[in-house]
């Protein structure tokens, strides 16, 4: 039985994710060598191949190897060949991940993926010591604790970066448009990731910012669009403002409910991998708890994976208008293989996702109804453009072959700078004043299947 989840963009654990989970049984590496040499690769001179290194390293190196770190070192080689988001965990990433998407575990509150050796920041977490240290979007992280990242894998990385509560790790990043390295040092908390905010503006405008997709997203959002209603009376609430900016993603069944609070009906999101038997298909489900109110969702450069499901989905189904730049462009599905007790687990990326219109965002991104640039200032320019899927390296092409580079992730730290929740307002207010192409919905919208 297969169970669906999505992960974000490292939350101190690794990259992009969009992962379903299942069983490996059934499965062995000797069926696989035979698959491949039914269809004409010459896997068993390969595996003998690399049985002769294996045994020529045990004999000759200088010092006497480890084998098991030999046999992985080996795994992490061979999946980490494939494209960004496949890797291999050994038994401690694999429960770390669990424990990530649980919505608490312990860190810097910093979402990592890596690039040419070293450590980029994808984005910190809110309210986290990495966001108070002021890490930022783009910066590279060469060395932890004085000791250089290159020749580490994206998991010994973090792990160097955990570590008990109340302690403190150093930084060495490097970021561009600064002259020389910066240190930052950084005290390690538990970090509680509360991934739903929300407030009233102007007395008729209901505010909710998702910061990820966890276990407790949907209860926080049916929250806080409960605690709005009681606040601003139906006939004078004039909407909502879904704010999904420099959310990395999460849960796929999160991801669903999310996008099922604002539809009455239809499809969410499909997945598609090589042989068409694999489609999966998933609908809304539980009605639109706004009741047909009209929506803004706010994206950027920083939206990826989960918040590309929910924009897509809602702005496929003409519920609501997306305001910002464009999304991070992450489109493909990563599968969880449980490999036993002790073993760890495999992600492999098995298939792309698509929007209900059928659209695949893989490379590409979601393009905003209305595209909003923040001024940026003087000391940030140039630091804040997120690097896109289409820029990482190895990455899944587009299905279509078409690829859209990354775009501007910056979002000002005071609400009155903030031009993209402004327009989002003024679009609520009907004041929008390049909103041609953007579809406004109303109340009595329909919702088409």
């Amino acid at each position: 039985m297969r169970k669906s989840l999505l992960f974000p963009l490292g939350a101190l654990t690794g990259v992009c994710l969009t992962l379903l989970v299942t069983s490996p049984q059934g499965e062995n590496w000797m069926a696989v060598a035979r698959a491949a040499t039914g269809s004409g690769d010459n896997a068993y001179s390969q595996l003998n191949l690399f049985g002769e290194v294996f045994e020529r390293v045990k004999a000759s190196y200088v010092e006497k190897p480890d084998n098991a770190k030999l046999i992985e070192g080996a795994i992490n080689g061979m999946v980490t060949s494939l494209d960004p988001h496949s890797r291999y965990m050994n038994e401690k990433s694999w429960s770390e991940m669990q424990e990530t998407t649980s919505g608490e575990f312990g860190g810097l509150g910093i979402e990592v993926t890596m690039e040419d050796g070293l450590v980029k920041v994808v984005a910190p977490i809110d309210d986290t010591p990495a966001s108070k240290a002021g890490l930022l979007s783009g910066d590279l992280i060469s060395k932890i604790d004085g000791d250089n990242v290159q020749g580490l894998t994206l998991e010994q990385a973090v792990n160097k970066m955990k570590g008990p509560v109340d302690t403190k790790t150093k930084l060495t990043i490097l970021r561009k448009g600064a002259d020389a390295p910066i240190d930052v040092a950084i005290t390690r908390e538990i970090i509680h990731v509360r991934p739903v905010r929300y407030h009233t503006e102007n007395g008729d405008i209901g505010y909710i910012r998702v910061t990820s997709f966890n276990e407790q997203t949907t209860d926080g959002l049916r929250k806080a669009i409960s605690a709005i209603s009681k606040e601003i009376p139906q006939e004078k609430l004039a909407g909502y403002v879904v704010d999904l900016r420099n959310n990395p993603g999460g849960l796929l069944d999160q991801a669903v409910s999310v996008s099922s609070a604002f539809l009455a009906r239809g499809e969410v999101v499909s997945t598609r991998g090589r042989n068409p038997e694999e489609t999966q298909r998933f609908t809304a489900h539980g009605g639109d708890l706004t009741k047909g109110k009209p929506l803004v969702v706010l994206i950027n450069g920083g939206s990826a994976s989960a918040s590309e499901i929910v924009a897509g989905a809602l702005h496929d189904h003409k519920r609501a208008t997306l305001i910002g730049t464009r999304s991070f462009g992450k489109g493909s599905v990563q599968t969880i293989i449980p490999l036993g007790a002790g073993s760890g687990a495999l992600a492999l990326t098995t298939a792309r996702y698509y929007t209900p219109s059928g659209r695949s965002i893989q490379a590409q991104g979601i393009a905003p109804d209305i595209e909003i640039l923040q001024d940026v200032p003087p000391e940030l320019k140039g630091r804040v453009d997120t690097m896109a899927e289409s820029q990482m390296r190895g990455h899944l092409s587009a299905a279509d072959g078409t690829e859209q580079t990354g775009s501007q992730s910056y979002v000002p730290p005071e609400e009155k700078d903030d031009k993209a929740l402004h327009a989002a307002f003024d679009f609520l207010h009907g004041q929008t004043a390049n909103a041609a192409t953007a579809a406004r919905p109303t109340p009595k919208a329909s919702v088409p299947n």
